[in-house]
């Protein structure tokens, strides 16, 4: 059987998706309802709008797409064949709505909710595990999504809303952004076992300005904040290698390819020696950042009250 096509449709077929999507939305959930009921009345009834309410959509939405949904008998109504056909994708639509709802009020609960957090390679070893267990002392049944990456691709995920909060360095001075410093970090200049300098505690950055520096890739925090230090210390660095990640550095390092400025290592690497730096002052600040005007899930103010509540411990 031809679907009955109405003479006066509101859109026609070339109008855009998303026009026909603000149509439609809002009577999706009165078909499905007429439709498993095929009774007008009843399912006023049940759910809980006036009969004349529920009339009229059904008639608008016909009208809408311009094809009979129903065929009509009083206040007895059967689908038609079109209307089969519609109800298989409403009822698919409305489900996916439906589990979208839930998920999103589950990631919002305070007590069993999400929390979306990223940090720095640099932090997951220790920092994070430690902040997580502590965390959770209070709140065990939260849940994390943990995204580790340098501090500028973080900041943009934040943007795009996808992170609540983020662990990184420098601390970031934005206007669209919150950040507070939360502790500052240590860098060591991580030498060769077997280097000239490798028999001292104690060294000036400037000491290094001959050496061929292994450094992260331009973009990543720690090394803005490697090249301004050596501009401190009157030198810029020599680059022979750049890496992503901090452990791949020191197996740089440890190689004899040469020298870095880089945070104190999770587990001691063989065949380094790490230094301290006594000029200039080397240290990089960890702060914490999430995108100004975003409204906060329960999970996600509690573990960002816990965060700033770790100022100037969240490294022990």
């Amino acid at each position: 059987m031809a679907h009955q096509q109405r003479s006066q449709a509101r859109l026609s077929p070339s109008s855009d998706t998303e026009d026909m999507a603000m149509l439609l939305a809002p009577r999706l959930a009165y078909f499905a309802g007429v439709a498993r009921t095929e009774h007008v009345t009843r399912a006023a009834h049940e759910m809980q709008v006036p009969q004349s309410t529920l009339s009229r959509a059904m008639v608008r939405l016909e009208e809408d797409l311009g094809v009979d949904l129903f065929a009509r008998r009083g206040r007895t109504v059967s689908l038609t064949p079109a209307g089969r056909t519609f109800l298989t994708s409403v009822e698919r639509a409305l489900a996916e709505i439906e589990k979208a709802a839930d998920e999103v009020r589950a990631d919002a609960d305070a007590a069993t909710g999400k929390v979306a957090f990223g940090f720095l390679h640099t932090l997951g070893a220790e920092t994070v595990p430690g902040l997580i267990h502590a965390f959770r002392a209070d709140h065990p049944r939260v849940r994390f999504s943990l995204v580790q990456n340098y501090g500028e691709a973080m900041l943009e995920r934040l943007r795009a809303g996808e992170l609540d909060l983020c662990l990184t360095s420098p601390v970031p001075d934005a206007p669209d952004l919150v950040a507070r410093r939360l502790d500052e970090q240590k860098l060591r200049l991580v030498v060769p076992a077997d280097h000239r300098l490798a028999s001292r505690r104690r060294v000036r950055l400037a000491e290094a300005a001959e050496e061929a520096f292994v450094t992260l890739e331009p973009g990543y925090g720690l090394r803005r904040i490697t090249d301004d230090l050596c501009e401190e210390a009157g030198f810029r660095p020599r680059v022979a290698f750049e890496g992503e990640e901090a452990e791949t550095l020191r197996g740089l390092v440890a190689a004899g390819l040469g020298v870095a400025l880089l945070p104190p290592p999770a587990v001691p690497r063989p065949g380094v020696v790490e230094l301290t730096v006594t000029a200039p002052r080397a240290v990089r600040e960890i702060g914490v950042a999430w995108l100004d005007g975003h409204p906060d899930t329960p999970p996600v103010a509690a573990f960002k009250k816990f965060l700033l509540s770790r100022r100037g411990s969240l490294l022990a």
